[in-house]
Formats: structure tokens, sequence, C-alpha cells
């Protein structure tokens, strides 16, 4: 990549190690470097800049304000777009900063182990150009309002685009996951973060998922008439399974369009599940007894976990991809998939690996004997028209 159009900041308190990174950044080519030696000058430099730096290289263990006081206060006042920590401390401590702090919509490119060298920023400064560590947060430049987004879902503007899974075994493309994309005017996409919260406290909720239910039997009709066959998994909230006929209501549509509940996955967050009543896993169960798949969506983020994998007659586990991001480096992460995946075979599960982004992840997780992969080192979420596009380059890139 041109480290030259690069703007970094180093935030490090130890005078050695400060000019040793300044330096090895200066070799390297990058652009503009900053420095600061603690947090509160560091965030005194950053409010005065014109332009964030494109990443804050950032020490845990400094005195005033730690690492991750200063993490936080990045995140808060949205003062860079990207973090990388710099320390010699404990793996387990430098994981938990690191999911705190996309917690909080900072990109993460990772940890960089103290001494610092040439090859270790490289490695880290490289990530900016990839997909790795990127969050799909909201974007703050648009506000939307609950007017615009029902004249969005009464005009179709708000429509599924299409991820792909493959299989671990042959690569071939299983199924695809239908995620919600608002198409704005001018063609700027709004994602979920942007719109979801107001639709599920206005009540709006139903008719977004009988939306992407519809468009979504329309376009694996499409395929299937042009020689592609695949599953489509939609997303279901809690809101969805209060009505008494959400499970009929369901099935007409999916068979109105040529399907068949077994057609279809339903993806349900596990904090959805948890804070439902017998009436949601009654639901679920009259879902199932029709032939829908159901699927335990981001498994390992609830708090009840193995609780609602003895309720619910679940088929698929989805590992979240927050576990499976630097997998192969991080030996807690290694040890949470592995976990889930001997529990899924158990129970009889299926497994998809959400957040494949690299051919380490995809060979990790296809040794530990993982069935489904989905992330970008296959293909992003895509248009409709544009599935068959996708699948294609993912085919070449397997020879």
């Amino acid at each position: 990549m041109e480290y030259s159009s690069l703007s970094v900041l180093l935030v490090e308190d130890h005078g050695f190690q400060r000019r040793l990174g300044l330096r090895l950044l200066a070799d390297l080519g990058v652009g503009t470097v900053l420095e600061a030696a603690e947090g509160f000058e560091a965030l005194d430099l950053l409010r005065g800049l014109p332009k964030p730096p494109d990443v804050v290289l950032v020490d845990l263990d400094m005195p005033g304000m730690d690492g991750v006081e200063f993490i936080g206060l990045i995140a808060q006042h949205k003062l860079a777009p990207a973090i990388a920590v710099v320390s010699a401390m404990d793996a387990a401590l430098l994981h938990s900063v690191q999911v705190m702090a996309q917690a909080s919509g900072l990109r993460v490119l990772g940890s960089v182990e103290k001494p610092l060298s040439p090859d270790k920023l490289q490695r880290v400064l490289g990530l900016l150009d990839s997909t790795v560590g990127a969050v799909a947060a909201a974007d703050p430049d648009v506000d939307v309002s609950l007017e615009q987004i029902r004249e969005a879902l009464d005009a179709g503007s708000i429509v599924p685009h299409f991820q792909p899974q493959a299989e671990f075994g042959n690569g071939k493309i299983v199924c695809v996951e239908a995620l919600a994309r608002w198409i704005q005017p001018g063609g700027q996409i709004l994602y979920p973060t942007n719109f979801m919260p107001l639709i599920e406290a206005n009540g709006l909720i139903d008719a977004l998922t009988t939306r992407m239910l519809v468009d979504s039997c329309a376009w694996r009709k499409r395929w299937a008439d042009e020689g592609l066959r695949v599953r489509v998994a939609v997303n279901v909230s809690a809101h969805n399974l209060t009505g008494p006929q959400v499970a009929d209501h369901y099935e007409q549509v999916v068979r109105s369009h040529g399907m068949r509940p077994d057609d279809l996955v339903l993806e349900i967050t596990e904090g959805a599940v948890m804070s439902d009543t017998a009436r949601g896993l009654a639901m679920l169960a009259r879902l199932r007894l029709k032939g829908f798949g159901l699927s335990v969506d981001d498994f390992g983020t609830g708090y009840s976990s193995l609780s609602q994998l003895s309720q619910i007659p679940f088929t698929e586990l989805k590992i979240d991809r927050g576990f499976v991001h630097r997998a192969p480096e991080q030996p807690r992460k290694l040890a949470m998939i592995e976990t889930s995946l001997d529990l899924a075979r158990k129970l009889g599960l299926k497994v998809v690996a959400e957040g494949i982004e690299t051919m380490e992840e995809w060979q990790l997780l296809a040794q530990l004997g993982c069935d489904y992969a989905q992330g970008f080192l296959i293909s992003q979420a895509v248009p409709g028209e544009r599935l068959q596009e996708a699948i294609g380059h993912w085919r070449q890139t397997r020879h």
C-alpha cells in the first residue's frame, strides 16, 4: 500500500519506545507521523487536527490516562476511524480491549507486540487496505425520520442484498443470507444500524420482515429459473414472534412463490430468543413443524446460549464473526470455536462460521470440521442481480 498518504498517531509514554516507533514509521514512508506521550496530550492533539489520522497506535499501560480509557474517548467523540494496540501485556487483556473498541464502533486493526519492528508495523498498517476488522457502523451524517422509513417501506426502497455461504468441503455456494439495505435516491446505501432501531421501536418490524421474505423468495425463483438453486436465510426479530398467525403467514408467503418452507432458514438472534416468552417458543416450534430451518445467530454473544439450545428446535448454529476474526493467532477464540463445533456436532446442528475474511481463517475452520463459511473472503452482500457474478468470481478464486 502507499504509506506516503497515511497519517498515523503514536501514543506511547516510554520515550525510547516512542522514538523507535516514530523512526520505524518514517522509514516505512508514512506521510504524516504524529506523537503524544500520554492520553490527555493525545486528546488535545486529536481535537486540534483539521482531519483525523488514519490510525492511532496506542499503548495500554500509560500514566494519568490508561489506554483503555483513551480508546473509549476516541470512540465516544469519533476522533479517529481506526486503532491498533501496542503492548506487551497479556493476550486475554489485549483481546478484551479490542472487543470493547469494536463494540464502540472503532475499526480495530489488531495488536502490535513490543518491541516494535518494521514487519509488525507493515502487517498492521497493511490491514487498512483490506476489509479485515471493518465494522458496519451507523453513518453519523445521516439522520432519518420515522416518516421517511415508512415511505421507504411503502416504496420498496429497503431491499435485501445477499451474502453467499460456501460449503467448506468443496466451496459450493449452498445458501445466501438476505441483509436489509436502504437504497437512497442518489444511490447511497444505508445499513440497518441507521434505521433498525426506529423500525423496532415503532412497530414496523413485521412490515420489514415481510418485505425481506417476499423479495428473497422472488429472487430465489428467478435464480432457480437461471439454473442456480440455493437456500435463503432471512433474519427474524423477537418482535416478529408475538402474533398468532406468524407461522402461517410465513408459510403462505413462501408457497405463493413456489417455494417450500425447507428452502428457507430463519435466523434468530440469541438476545431475541432470550427475551421472549412461551409464546415465542411456541411460534418457533410451529415454524419448525412447517419445515422452516431455524438458525441461532451470533452464537456465543448472548447470555443463555445453552438454555436456548436445549429448548428450541434449532437446525443450525452461526458462530459470531467476533470469534472468527484472527482466530488462528488467538488461543481463546480458537477454544470458543472448538467448543461450539463440538457442541453442535453432539446436538446434530450444522454450523456456519461468519466473518471469514482470510485464507488462514478459512483453512482453520475447515480443519476443525465446520460446515459452512460466510464472509468477505467469499463475497460481500450484493444485490440480487449481481449474485451470479459474485458466485462466479468466488469460483474463479477457488481454482
